[in-house]
């Protein structure tokens, strides 16, 4: 049985030192364009599929791995369009940088009420850790990547010291759909919230500037709509971005007992995802309403639900694949030694078909 081909062969046969051709699949250093071209043809001809993984790991250090945190559990996050989308941004770009991807879920809350950090965090080799969903406040899982001196990249959550972050311009998008509905005539709004912190359960918030928001985008969304022209009669917080949570929302705020005088029910409801969004368009029909004729829907994400049929969510849209790549590339800074780096990107207001004017009372 003929012997693989080693890099030496391949140095050999492209007529360079073992070095250069090392340089050539490596990707770091200085090289020619030509002589890497070179080298990549003369391991074609050999049948030489690059070096050894492992051992490359052993002589850099690195595991060639990065950690994706994701939701709180695996399922859930393959639900939603949003993960799967940022995901898929954040993969591409790692592929090119020939660096692996581990997926570990997000902490659980236990009985206690005590944040679980998952064990694959405080054991698995990775160069970088990426939070996908953002930290929270006095995050476990910083806590532990820092003991393990692991750099880390935040997507969409609290700054802090040290790490990568990649936010959007949340607050402005809000603000914008808040005027949109503003010129339309409403005055009137109901809002639906994602949740404020781990371990909530779905319920109303009388008092939305006096709760203790421990996850960015909610507090961000809550308090540029707080902020607007409106006038936010309803506040119901709901425990995860699903279509369930929003229909469930939607029940609630438009139920005929909690608005005896109909004039004072809200026309339009703002929810804080589409998925909410899409929950609270069907919650509506459920009770009995027009979507948009007798209340407006909006969103936020820009989300394709095609199950929607003719209705189109008006939304405020996240560049997600693009917030993924984003996410790649603070990694590759991290990795190349060019330390944390801080990135918001823009979002764009899309009108749709689930506003309207208010009903006439």
């Amino acid at each position: 049985m003929s012997r693989r081909p080693t890099l030496s062969d391949v140095a050999r046969e492209a007529g360079v030192s073992v070095s250069t051709a090392s340089l050539a699949f490596s990707g770091a250093g200085p090289i020619a364009e030509q002589t890497r071209e070179r080298v990549h043809a003369a391991a074609a001809a050999l049948g030489y599929a690059g070096p050894n993984a492992l051992g490359r790991q052993l002589r850099s250090g690195r595991h060639g791995v990065v950690g994706v945190v994701i939701g709180d559990k695996v399922k859930r996050s393959f639900r939603d369009p949003v993960s799967i989308q940022m995901l898929d941004g954040l993969v591409s770009t790692l592929s090119e940088l020939r660096l692996g991807v581990m997926l570990i879920p997000g902490m659980e809350v236990d009985e206690t009420g005590a944040m679980k950090v998952d064990p694959l965090l405080e054991t698995s080799g990775m160069d970088v850790a990426v939070l996908i969903w953002g930290a929270h406040v006095d995050d476990p899982r910083l806590d532990v990547l820092r003991r393990r001196s692991i750099p880390v990249v935040i997507g969409e959550g609290n700054p802090s010291p040290g790490c990568s972050l990649v936010a959007i311009d949340d607050r402005r998008g809000v603000a914008e759909l808040a005027e949109h509905l503003y010129s339309l005539g409403h005055r009137r709004v109901a809002n639906v919230t994602l949740p404020f912190r781990m371990g909530r359960e779905a319920g109303w918030i009388e008092n939305p500037r006096d709760e203790d928001i421990d996850w960015t985008p909610t507090r961000n969304r809550l308090e540029a709509l707080e902020e607007s022209r409106l006038d936010v009669v309803a506040t119901y917080e709901t425990p995860a971005s699903l279509v369930e949570s929003g229909a469930d929302a939607a029940r609630h705020i438009l139920d005929p007992a909690r608005w005896p005088d109909p004039s004072q029910r809200p026309t339009a409801i703002v929810a804080q995802s589409d998925l909410l969004a899409a929950g609270v368009v069907l919650g509506a029909r459920e009770v009995g309403l027009r979507v948009p004729e007798d209340v407006s829907v909006a969103g936020f994400d820009g989300v394709d639900l095609p199950w929607l049929g003719s209705d189109r969510l008006t939304t405020v849209v996240q560049p997600l694949e693009a917030k993924g790549e984003a996410l790649g590339r603070a990694v590759d800074a991290l990795i190349q030694g060019r330390g944390a780096t801080e990135v918001v990107l823009p979002v764009e207001l899309r009108v749709g078909t689930t506003t309207a004017p208010p009903p006439a009372v």
